[in-house]
């Protein structure tokens, strides 16, 4: 798939052009594009070939014709016209968080920096001190930001490797002599960034799998090809490793692939005790193999239940499984609704019967249209007038829908504005079904300052979830800083839920946070963030995040039967708890 290939240089546009002072539109079309091909599920070069390009929502007739052009030739003649004159160093600074084109501009310009070692090396000079913009705390940021930077670029998004990985899984399922195959790694841990792309197969013939493998028609490089193991990077950039075992073996390869080292060292220890030996090949005492086939037979041995893969990191899970308290993770099946999806009225790509089409598909029982408002100008945000128009056009969707029992919900993501007040009245807001609070600016305000923000939108009655509530970005910035405690107090005591963002570069809250959450006794919403629809599959994601963090069916409120969603909604608004009640 050239996706991801087309994204990148489409973004990489967008930045040079932001660089080089150009029509803000045409920035943001380029980057609308980007991110758009970069999340769609369906090869762009089978959506070419039927001619649909221009189908794909934010895909105008200019780009539909860039994206032909480098289909057809391997070039993008306006790409190559746009970078002329910027060097890869140049745009490699755009991507450290905390320096936008702008200041990258004034570097370039004020100090002919066009790398990030020159930039380390002038910081290290104190050369930056005293530019216009460019205070103390700035110069801290940037630091901060260049190993963040580097950080992420050690380490590969779940959300990036997650759907190559499925892709290749479902190529290989095809191939003869294949017994039974797996992902492994910290991938099927499902942590957010993970170092390695492993799958694990069992078959009889492993140099016949290998070969398969390393010819699939993404594979660009072969790096090895041995007997049971294959090494290939793809398309995407991306290395993939392959491993095939004998049956006889998979279940002991694949939990010793998968376990964290903290949770594999730990099971080495209870069978030493217990005069045992685990390994790659299986579960033995002395020379007698007493299982292996199957991941059960190692747990087993040990005289433990089953572990999730999800849970091995040695947090507790092992006394949990001794003790037979491990809890019943929710599924991905589990959950009945998508509870953050925007629409065209903002930034969204979907109409409001489009939305409702798609998430009935997914064979959800409800979906939320919860579109920004107005003090996030750049996605249109509604006001109360566009927000009681669009409480009235989903009012009679609903009226016109099949009688299947779905139901598109009124919702809102509000912004909590840096005083802590909502973006929108209290009077719009009880007409919606749910209410969405977030925070989009005002990141460099202190601990204090956020902390108390968050707890304004909590003690609002009408305020339901708090969306991504730390506001990281895993490639881009740590998120504002807040006292997660004290938010999730309040949380626990309103009735407010935190969301769960499954959007692959957010996964916020992460797991630690989650399972804090739980044993705080705080609900918790598992949403997408969808802007258009191929974005809906990453609820998996946030599953993920879910089970990592130790959750089960009843902790998340959209795995509820929609009455019990509005009634926990509802609930909140008989209490009328104000901004500043503090208990």
């Amino acid at each position: 798939m050239k996706n991801a290939e087309i994204a990148s240089i489409f973004e990489r546009m967008a930045d040079v052009l932001e660089l080089k002072g150009e029509n803000p539109f045409r920035i943001n079309s380029y980057r609308r594009a980007a991110r758009v091909i970069g999340d769609l599920t369906q090869d762009i070069k089978e959506i070419a070939g039927e001619g649909k390009l221009k189908d794909i929502p934010g895909i105008g007739e200019g780009h539909a014709e860039k994206i032909e052009e480098f289909l057809k030739t391997g070039r993008m003649s306006r790409y190559e016209e746009v970078m002329e004159g910027v060097s890869p160093e140049t745009v490699a600074m755009m991507h450290i968080p905390g320096l936008g084109p702008k200041t990258v501009a004034m570097l370039n310009k004020e100090l002919g920096i066009v790398g990030i070692a020159q930039l380390e090396e002038a910081i290290k000079q104190g050369r930056l001190k005293g530019l216009k913009g460019i205070a103390e705390k700035k110069i801290e940021n940037i630091l901060k930001g260049i190993e963040l930077f580097r950080t992420s670029q050690q380490r590969i998004a779940l959300g990036v490797a997650f759907p190559v990985v499925n892709r290749i899984v479902e190529r290989l399922r095809g191939v003869k002599g294949i017994l039974s195959m797996q992902p492994a790694g910290s991938l099927r841990r499902m942590k957010e960034t993970i170092g390695d792309i492993d799958i694990l197969c069992a078959a009889h013939q492993g140099k016949e799998i290998v070969q398969a493998f390393v010819s699939l028609p993404e594979v660009r490089e072969v790096l090895a090809a041995g007997d049971t193991k294959g090494s290939v990077r793809i398309e995407e950039g991306l290395q993939v490793d392959l491993r095939v075992v004998e049956e006889d073996s998979f279940g002991s390869a694949l939990q010793y692939f998968t376990g964290s080292k903290a949770h594999n060292i730990h099971l080495r220890e209870i069978a030493k005790k217990k005069g045992l030996k685990i390994s790659e090949y299986g579960v033995f005492r002395g020379d007698k193999k007493l299982g292996g086939r199957l991941e059960e037979d190692i747990y087993k041995a040990l005289g433990m239940d089953w572990i999730p893969p999800e849970l091995r990191e040695d947090r507790g899970e092992i006394e949990a499984s001794q003790e037979g308290r491990l809890p019943e993770l929710i599924e991905l099946k589990d959950v009945k609704g998508d509870l953050h999806v925007h629409s065209k009225w903002s930034d969204g790509s979907s109409t409001f019967e489009e939305i409702a089409r798609h998430a009935q598909e997914r064979g959800y029982r409800y979906c939320v249209v919860s579109d920004h408002t107005k003090s996030t100008r750049v996605a249109h945000g509604l006001d109360e007038e566009r927000l009681l128009k669009e409480i009235e056009e989903i009012d009679g969707l609903n009226k016109r829908l099949p009688a299947t029992g779905f139901r598109l919900l009124k919702a809102s993501e509000c912004d909590i504005k840096n005083d802590g007040s909502m973006d929108i009245s209290d009077k719009v807001l009880a007409r919606l079904d749910i209410v969405l609070g977030a925070v989009h600016a005002g990141f460099k305000q202190s601990k204090e300052q956020v902390t108390e923000r968050l707890l304004s939108a909590i003690h609002n009655p009408y305020v339901n979830i708090i969306v991504h509530p730390t506001g990281r970005l895993i490639s881009q910035r740590e998120g504002y800083e807040v006292d997660m405690d004290r938010v999730m107090e309040a949380a626990a005591r309103t009735g407010t839920a935190l969301e769960i963002n499954s959007f692959w570069d957010r996964l916020d809250l992460n797991d630690v946070n989650v399972r804090k959450a739980r044993e705080m006794g705080v609900k918790i919403a598992i949403s997408t963030d969808t802007h258009h629809l191929d974005q809906m599959w990453m609820m998996q994601l946030g599953v993920g995040v879910a089970r990592r963090g130790w959750l089960e069916k009843e902790d998340v409120i959209n795995t509820w039967p929609l009455e019990r969603l509005l009634e926990f909604c509802r609930a909140k608004r008989k209490i009328k708890q104000r901004p500043g009640i503090r208990s």
